[in-house]
């Protein structure tokens, strides 16, 4: 079976992807995450009509939680300590393949970032009013799916109102990277049959960038 060699826009997609989803994950069990990573997860929501696709997420440096996670996935699917982080990341695609089918709710959500994207001017794309707003975003429009991403993690973590609105966040932000690589041509036997692919590719991309 024959399949194209993987792209690095699609690389830089899935990485986005990986990026939120480890963020997700470092957030439920630690209660916190890096700042500058969590800002990119954000600003890629705020790119909706991008020049190229690392303008969705500023330069390659700002994607390298995400290139590592991807390849520690790929290089270690089996291992149980992974099995949250590519949960949340099938979640991510099944999800971006039922926003994609309802124009309603991709509508509401275009406006809803207008709106969140105004406030950041205001303060800046990370304060905690547009975090809520965003929150507030996805609890309202990719939460009435039947289908929700379940997070696992320490209660101690996830009760804090901060830490769940900065979750549903990423998690927002990792659907936004599954519908770029989707657009990509990326898709789940890439993950399957090209997985030397994409870690080379990944190898490409830090010696280039």
């Amino acid at each position: 079976m024959f399949f194209s060699s993987p792209t690095n826009d699609q690389v830089i997609a899935l990485a986005g992807v990986f990026q939120a989803c480890q963020l997700v994950d470092n957030l439920a069990r630690t209660g916190g995450c890096l700042g500058d990573d969590f800002e990119t997860c954000i600003h890629s929501l705020f790119e909706q009509n991008p020049s190229s696709t690392m303008a969705v997420y500023g330069d390659i440096h700002r994607l390298e939680t995400g290139l590592s996670t991807l390849r520690k996935v790929l290089g270690d699917a089996r291992e149980r300590k992974n099995n949250d982080i590519l949960r949340y990341f099938l979640g991510a695609l099944y999800l971006q393949k039922k926003l994609l089918k309802d124009k309603a709710k991709l509508n509401r959500i275009g406006d809803g970032i207008d709106n969140a994207r105004r406030q950041a001017d205001h303060f800046s794309e990370t304060h905690t009013n547009v975090i809520a707003n965003l929150a507030d975003l996805y609890l309202n429009t990719i939460s009435t799916f039947n289908y929700r991403i379940q997070v696992n993690g320490l209660a101690q973590h996830l009760q804090q109102p901060e830490v769940a609105k900065k979750i549903r966040c990423l998690l927002f932000a990792a659907i936004r990277s599954a519908i770029l690589w989707h657009q990509l041509g990326g898709n789940r036997r890439q993950l399957v049959f090209q997985r030397r692919a994409i870690v080379d590719r990944i190898a490409d991309l830090r010696r280039t960038c």
